[in-house]
């Protein structure tokens, strides 16, 4: 557009030698529609949601939107009829402080139902660790199986300290730890997918079974050349003090009630879509109850 020239400059070009001949009727209708044209030319600002999210963190998400976390984000951002606007953040120690309670975005994905730093959102997942083996391998579920003790077992590590996850705790009370290789979480973030390492292991046969999270082992183990075998963790919890199985919700800052409430009303309309999104990504989904769901 040239300088100094209106966005509707070119309505009064196209009209101008018609208004001469039409008299004042026609000036007067011109002046009074020419709110209505402008309104029509300027769209209304669309309601922004701004997300705080994992750049390379599949299956959950990444920055080309390619994780369930954005895609049931979107389907959200739909029924509030706002516009999603990501804010790309490492989810290492200090995620929820440095973004949502910075004032950053207004909401995270994907947070457990019990963060007490953030208002969680009603879950919209329960899932759990599991065991992955190869399909010729052995069929393990419980951590009292006695052939953990002969196999190679990889484990998550969590944190930038490396802090041991609830499976490492139990294969360590169990005397389970002379075979044990460790994957950090976080893994190398200069590759692509960093936490799949631990899956690719199982199917490339470094090492005999991997006891890892639930959604990144079902959707990694389903894009392995070899076929592998997804098993949750059972007990769900062992002496009722660590759990293996976990409820998933969405967080907002504690103070902002008003999304959290639009956020659930959301997550209850739409929980058909949400557990097809699941379902896509091969999360293991448990009921209440911690069997599987069908």
């Amino acid at each position: 557009m040239p300088e100094g020239r209106s966005m509707c400059s070119g309505c009064l070009d196209t009209v101008g030698p018609v208004l001469r001949r039409g008299g004042g009727r026609l000036v007067r209708w011109f002046v009074l529609s020419l709110p209505i044209i402008v309104g029509l030319a300027v769209p209304a600002s669309a309601r922004e949601l701004r997300v705080c999210a994992d750049p390379n963190n599949l299956p959950f998400s990444n920055e080309r939107g390619e994780g369930f976390e954005n895609k049931i984000v979107e389907i959200l951002a739909k029924d509030l009829g706002a516009e999603v606007s990501y804010v790309w953040w490492a989810q290492r120690r200090g995620f929820v402080r440095n973004t949502l309670k910075a004032g950053l975005c207004d909401l995270i994905p994907g947070t457990p139902a019990d963060l007490e730093m953030l208002s969680p959102t009603a879950p919209y997942y329960r899932s759990s660790y599991v065991f992955v083996t190869r399909e010729d391998g052995p069929d393990i579920s419980s951590f009292d199986d006695p052939r953990l003790r002969d196999l190679t077992i990889g484990v998550q590590l969590i944190g930038d300290d490396g802090a041991d996850p609830p499976p490492v705790t139990e294969l360590a009370r169990r005397g389970i730890v002379g075979r044990l290789r460790g994957f950090p979480v976080y893994g190398d973030y200069s590759l692509p997918n960093p936490p799949s390492r631990i899956i690719e292991a199982v199917a490339e046969g470094e090492i005999d079974v991997a006891i890892a999270w639930g959604p990144l082992a079902g959707y990694f183990a389903e894009r392995q050349p070899v076929r592998l075998k997804v098993a949750p963790v059972s007990p769900q919890a062992d002496q009722a003090t660590i759990p293996m199985v976990y409820d998933i919700s969405m967080g907002v800052r504690r103070d902002d009630e008003g999304l959290r409430g639009e956020i659930d009303a959301a997550l209850a309309k739409h929980k058909p879509e949400i557990k097809a999104v699941l379902t896509e990504y091969n999360v293991p989904l448990l009921d209440p109850t911690g069997s599987r769901s069908p």
